[in-house]
């Protein structure tokens, strides 16, 4: 697959919006064969993790620190100069609120964050014509201890196959979409 198209979807993820900003993940681009042969192993023996071209684990913030947070800041101070009074104050609330909370309340908020990033990779690999799956229902505490992320403080959480489209093996391609109606989905409230 073509590396450029590869970063496009990368710096995606990185511009993806998050709750505050604190972009609470890590992402893991994932080329090596027998890592993804690993993997595959605690993805319920998915092909999908081995046949991929590069395959993505997203993994969240196992919970929200003061740390974190300041770093948070920190970039923004180096990016925004002039900003340091406010962001102090905002993230001073917002710690207020995070860091009593229980580690898992803030694991799932985390994890949550993850899913606007994941959003963002499918758009930007369609319109790079690239084909991906996302992927959930792995074995995560397999996933985690072959990536080493309980060390890292971080959980997966989700996952996406990247690759090229093998049209002549793609038994749904010329299949149509089926997805729910728009009457049957949409409320309109006006």
């Amino acid at each position: 697959m073509d590396e450029a198209k590869v970063a496009r979807i990368v710096e995606a993820i990185r511009m993806a919006p998050t709750s505050s900003g604190l972009q609470p993940f890590h992402l893991f681009v994932i080329r090596n064969a027998e890592l993804k042969s690993k993997l595959k192993a605690a993805a319920n023996a998915k092909d999908l993790v081995t046949d991929s071209s590069h395959f993505l684990v997203f993994a969240a913030f196992d919970t929200y620190t003061e740390a974190r947070i300041d770093a948070v800041v920190a970039r923004h101070a180096v990016e925004r100069p002039g900003t340091e009074a406010a962001l102090d104050t905002y993230y001073d609330t917002l710690k207020a609120s995070y860091l009593p909370r229980p580690d898992d309340v803030n694991f799932d908020h985390a994890a949550r964050q993850t899913y606007n990033a994941l959003g963002f990779a499918l758009a930007a690999a369609a319109e790079l014509e690239v084909d991906s799956t996302p992927m959930e229902g792995v074995d995560n505490a397999k996933f985690d201890e072959i990536l080493g992320l309980k060390d890292k403080g971080l959980k997966s959480v989700v996952a996406l196959a990247l690759g090229t489209r093998q049209a002549e093996s793609d038994w749904l391609l010329p299949l149509k979409k089926v997805r729910t109606p728009a009457y049957d989905l949409v409320t309109d409230l006006n």
